[in-house]
């Protein structure tokens, strides 16, 4: 915190510093005998009517009353990442983006906005990186009357917690009234550590799912279009530990330059804590580095606990929290 040079904490943030990164004190409870204090660390999204919105790294918004305020200042857009490859969030937004392509896309200035059917919230939601090219609002129309067209809700897909995320378009989704539904996060790591963890036996990589991979895989019924955004991507392998019945592993991977990306990582579950998901990962990761990759990012959901572990234990770390956001419910839908 700011502190004067007679010891003082000091308020060093205004209204002008929206968009910015703070760190902010303020007092939760004045007791007889002592005061009690919390800080907040996040971006000023918002500072109206004596109320400042603060989002955190995890997309979380505080309000926090100006009047409660005892110190706060401006703090660098992000702390420097002490393992793992260095990378953007826009270059990891991108390689993301080609790993997992929507059947059709759309530009809408800096956004694209990407259907597929309905086949995952990734390949059907919005993304938005740089400006739409009009006002909020009528991009916002815009982008409903899209996904209307195509019988689909219409999702926005936002990040926060690195340099160049978009904490400010999410307090405008929520000051809108579009709802957060899932909240995950993108990890980044070594891809030579992963291939080091596990000799990769007994594992058979595929240029295309078949019907032995997809009868382990988590969503049933998958469409021609589902199985087309599974087959997308610059470089993509499927792998498989064959079972009795079905595969008792698979996963998936994309290589694209220096990146490899790890997907639908799953074991039968009567086979689990066999180290059959290090197997497969481990395959998978030594042929990206035999395609030149030397860097792999994740997605894991912020409550699969089993999985942060495991990816932990092979040096991946969280980049960044990315989120979607549901448009709100027409006037009288009942939804």
């Amino acid at each position: 915190m700011e502190i004067s040079a007679g010891g003082r904490l000091e308020v060093r943030i205004t209204a002008a510093d929206v968009g910015k990164r703070v760190s902010v004190r303020r007092l939760i409870e004045a007791g007889v005998l002592e005061e009690k204090f919390t800080d907040t660390v996040g971006v000023l999204t918002s500072w109206d009517d004596g109320v400042l919105l603060i989002t955190r790294k995890g997309g979380e918004s505080v309000r926090i009353p100006e009047s409660s305020l005892v110190a706060g200042k401006t703090v660098p857009a992000a702390p420097a990442r002490r393992r793992g490859p260095a990378a953007s969030y826009e270059e990891l937004a991108h390689v993301a983006s080609r790993a997992w392509r929507p059947v059709e896309s759309e530009r809408l200035g800096g956004w694209e906005l990407r259907a597929a059917g309905g086949f995952t919230r990734r390949a059907n939601s919005v993304l938005p990186l740089g400006e739409p090219g009009m006002p909020l609002d009528e991009a916002l129309t815009a982008v409903r009357r899209w996904y209307g067209d195509r019988g689909l809700p219409a999702y926005v897909q936002t990040a926060t917690g690195a340099e160049g995320t978009q904490e400010l378009l999410c307090a405008e989704l929520e000051r809108r009234g579009w709802v957060r539904e899932v909240t995950a996060e993108l990890w980044t790591g070594a891809l030579a550590p992963v291939a080091d963890r596990a000799e990769g036996a007994g594992v058979v990589l595929t240029r295309e799912a078949d019907e032995a991979w997809l009868a382990r895989y988590q969503r049933k019924g998958v469409s021609k279009v589902a199985l087309k955004v599974l087959g997308s991507g610059p470089s993509v392998w499927f792998a498989t530990v064959p079972g009795e019945q079905a595969p008792a592993a698979i996963g998936r991977c994309v290589v694209d330059g220096r990146w490899a990306s790890f997907a639908a990582v799953e074991v039968d579950p009567a086979m689990r804590r066999r180290g059959l998901a290090s197997t497969v990962m481990a395959a998978l990761a030594r042929r990206a580095l035999d395609e030149g990759a030397s860097a792999a990012w994740l997605q894991v959901e912020e409550d699969n606990a089993g999985a942060r572990a495991l990816y932990a234990g092979m040096g991946f770390a969280a980049h960044h929290a990315y989120h979607h956001y549901r448009e709100p419910a027409a006037p009288g839908s009942g939804q």
